[in-house]
């Protein structure tokens, strides 16, 4: 029984989302991968001795690329760089989007709008060009993209924050706890973050696929982990001047990243459908 199966038979019937279980089966495809090569690659990231733009063979499975390397190794390299970013850059946002959006909630009147009007302006720049803005001042490292793409997507997961926390405080179990004598951070940890949770996490989820998407463009444009990471965004740009004589080199990775990005999305998905049963019996 996989695990997906697991985690769906413990929901409620009425809340069983098969697009949760689409989504889960991608992702964890992905995940099982970027496993496998932490212990196991067929070869060697830095073996050069395959021929050249190799077709698919039993011996080189995706081929070889244009410097004569396995395409199912670096394919595989590329899927434990898009994880390790896309993990790490969703605690960055996290950890700095909820500290800056319960502070917000939190703060007086006046502070609340600068705050408020600071993460305005901050959202209406593209993550992408923040990244690189970060990115070029750090120098390219995979440390820097995750840094760059987690700051970069703070703002937004600041702002869901600062409105859900505004709207707990208003319930009456947050007013009996203040009446009750009970301190900010006793409050904060028993009602603001457990209430508004279930829906930060769908927007994680979201932010996972939109910090995957960004790495690889970073990647693309020269920004992003240099050689010898095998990012799935160098893998394209690499392959863009044999995409016709080598077509593999292309579709490879950038079928990879439809995958995990969509899987990741049926996840989101899911999560909001398991978290409101109503909505998916509405379609």
């Amino acid at each position: 029984m996989s695990a997906a199966t697991v985690l769906v038979s413990t929901l409620p019937p009425r809340r069983r989302s098969w697009t949760l279980v689409v989504g889960l089966v991608l992702s964890l495809a992905v995940v099982a991968v970027a496993l496998v090569s932490l212990v196991w690659l067929p070869f060697d990231p830095s073996d050069t001795s395959g021929t050249r733009l190799e077709t698919p063979s039993g011996t080189h499975w995706l081929g070889t690329d244009r410097l004569g390397r396995d395409l199912a190794t670096q394919l595989m390299i590329g899927a434990r760089i898009a994880l390790a970013v896309g993990l790490g850059s969703v605690a960055v946002g996290a950890v700095v989007g909820i500290t800056v959006g319960l502070v917000a909630a939190f703060a007086a009147a006046w502070l609340d709008d600068t705050i408020s009007a600071a993460l305005d302006v901050v959202i209406a720049f593209p993550v992408l060009l923040l990244a690189m803005l970060i990115v070029a001042a750090q120098g390219a490292s995979l440390g820097s993209v995750i840094l760059a793409i987690g700051l970069a997507m703070s703002a937004v997961v600041a702002r869901l924050t600062r409105v859900l926390t505004k709207r707990v405080l208003g319930e009456q179990f947050v007013t009996a706890a203040r009446t009750s004598g009970t301190r900010w951070p006793g409050i904060v940890a028993r009602h603001i973050l457990p209430n508004i949770w279930p829906t930060l996490s769908v927007n994680l989820a979201l932010q996972f696929g939109v910090a995957v998407l960004a790495e690889a463009s970073l990647s693309y444009l020269g920004l992003g982990a240099p050689p010898p990471n095998a990012s799935w965004g160098r893998l394209l740009q690499e392959a863009q001047g044999t995409v016709v004589t080598a077509p593999v080199g292309a579709i490879a990775p950038g079928l990879a990243l439809v995958v995990l990005v969509l899987g990741v999305n049926f996840v989101a998905d899911g999560l909001r459908d398991v978290a409101d049963p109503s909505r998916r019996r509405s379609r």
